[in-house]
Protein backbone atom coordinates (compact mmCIF):
# COMPACT_ATOMS: atom_id res chain seq x y z
CA UNK A 1 0.00 0.00 0.00
CA UNK A 2 1.53 3.37 -0.97
CA UNK A 3 2.24 5.75 1.84
CA UNK A 4 0.04 8.84 1.98
CA UNK A 5 1.48 12.03 0.53
CA UNK A 6 1.69 15.23 2.49
CA UNK A 7 -0.32 18.15 1.06
CA UNK A 8 2.01 20.37 -0.97
CA UNK A 9 1.21 23.55 0.97
CA UNK A 10 2.19 21.87 4.24
CA UNK A 11 5.38 20.43 2.69
CA UNK A 12 6.36 23.87 1.35
CA UNK A 13 5.80 25.53 4.75
CA UNK A 14 7.90 22.87 6.49
CA UNK A 15 10.68 23.14 3.89
CA UNK A 16 10.81 26.93 4.22
CA UNK A 17 10.99 26.57 8.01
CA UNK A 18 13.86 24.08 7.70
CA UNK A 19 15.72 26.42 5.33
CA UNK A 20 15.14 29.32 7.73
CA UNK A 21 16.65 27.33 10.61
CA UNK A 22 19.73 26.72 8.42
CA UNK A 23 19.94 30.48 7.60
CA UNK A 24 19.31 29.84 3.91
CA UNK A 25 17.12 32.61 2.43
CA UNK A 26 14.16 31.19 0.49
CA UNK A 27 10.99 32.55 -1.06
CA UNK A 28 7.89 31.21 -2.77
CA UNK A 29 7.95 32.84 -6.20
CA UNK A 30 4.98 30.92 -7.61
CA UNK A 31 2.19 29.44 -5.55
CA UNK A 32 0.58 26.26 -6.83
CA UNK A 33 -2.16 23.91 -5.81
CA UNK A 34 -2.25 23.57 -2.00
CA UNK A 35 -3.06 19.88 -2.09
CA UNK A 36 -1.25 18.24 -4.98
CA UNK A 37 0.86 20.79 -6.85
CA UNK A 38 4.33 19.76 -7.94
CA UNK A 39 7.33 21.73 -6.61
CA UNK A 40 10.40 23.14 -8.35
CA UNK A 41 13.30 24.49 -6.28
CA UNK A 42 15.59 27.07 -7.87
CA UNK A 43 18.92 27.65 -6.19
CA UNK A 44 20.40 31.01 -7.20
CA UNK A 45 24.15 30.96 -6.61
CA UNK A 46 24.32 34.78 -6.53
CA UNK A 47 26.91 34.85 -9.32
CA UNK A 48 24.50 34.87 -12.27
CA UNK A 49 24.07 31.09 -12.31
CA UNK A 50 21.41 28.84 -10.85
CA UNK A 51 20.27 25.23 -10.61
CA UNK A 52 16.71 23.96 -10.82
CA UNK A 53 15.56 20.87 -8.94
CA UNK A 54 12.45 18.79 -9.36
CA UNK A 55 11.23 15.36 -8.42
CA UNK A 56 10.99 12.66 -11.05
CA UNK A 57 9.88 9.08 -10.66
CA UNK A 58 12.73 6.56 -10.53
CA UNK A 59 11.24 3.22 -11.57
CA UNK A 60 14.32 1.27 -10.45
CA UNK A 61 14.10 2.43 -6.83
CA UNK A 62 10.32 3.07 -6.84
CA UNK A 63 10.92 6.54 -5.42
CA UNK A 64 10.78 10.20 -6.44
CA UNK A 65 14.25 11.66 -5.76
CA UNK A 66 15.16 15.29 -6.34
CA UNK A 67 17.14 15.77 -9.55
CA UNK A 68 18.78 18.68 -11.31
CA UNK A 69 16.45 19.62 -14.17
CA UNK A 70 18.43 22.61 -15.43
CA UNK A 71 21.56 24.53 -14.50
CA UNK A 72 23.58 27.36 -15.91
CA UNK A 73 22.90 31.06 -16.45
CA UNK A 74 20.10 32.18 -14.16
CA UNK A 75 18.16 33.71 -17.04
CA UNK A 76 18.04 30.34 -18.81
CA UNK A 77 16.92 28.56 -15.63
CA UNK A 78 14.17 31.20 -15.24
CA UNK A 79 13.10 30.43 -18.82
CA UNK A 80 12.81 26.74 -17.96
CA UNK A 81 10.63 27.64 -14.98
CA UNK A 82 8.41 29.87 -17.13
CA UNK A 83 7.91 27.07 -19.65
CA UNK A 84 7.06 24.56 -16.91
CA UNK A 85 4.55 26.99 -15.36
CA UNK A 86 2.99 27.37 -18.82
CA UNK A 87 2.30 23.61 -18.88
CA UNK A 88 1.37 23.32 -15.19
CA UNK A 89 -0.27 26.34 -13.51
CA UNK A 90 -0.55 24.32 -10.26
CA UNK A 91 3.26 24.23 -9.98
CA UNK A 92 4.98 25.72 -6.93
CA UNK A 93 8.36 27.45 -7.34
CA UNK A 94 10.66 28.07 -4.38
CA UNK A 95 13.77 30.18 -4.85
CA UNK A 96 16.77 29.76 -2.57
CA UNK A 97 19.76 32.08 -2.39
CA UNK A 98 22.88 30.03 -1.66
CA UNK A 99 26.36 30.74 -2.97
CA UNK A 100 27.47 27.19 -2.15
CA UNK A 101 24.34 25.56 -3.58
CA UNK A 102 22.90 24.24 -0.30
CA UNK A 103 19.27 23.24 -0.76
CA UNK A 104 18.85 20.63 2.01
CA UNK A 105 16.96 18.50 -0.52
CA UNK A 106 19.36 15.64 0.14
CA UNK A 107 18.39 15.47 3.83
CA UNK A 108 16.00 12.90 5.29
CA UNK A 109 12.37 13.92 5.47
CA UNK A 110 12.33 15.92 2.23
CA UNK A 111 11.48 13.05 -0.10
Amino acid sequence: MPEPRLATGIWVAAYLARLGLANIPAYVTARGDETAGAVLVKCAHLDGTAALYGREWDWDSDSRPWRVLAQGPEREVDGTIARQRGFDPDLWVIEIESRDGRTLLDQPGLA
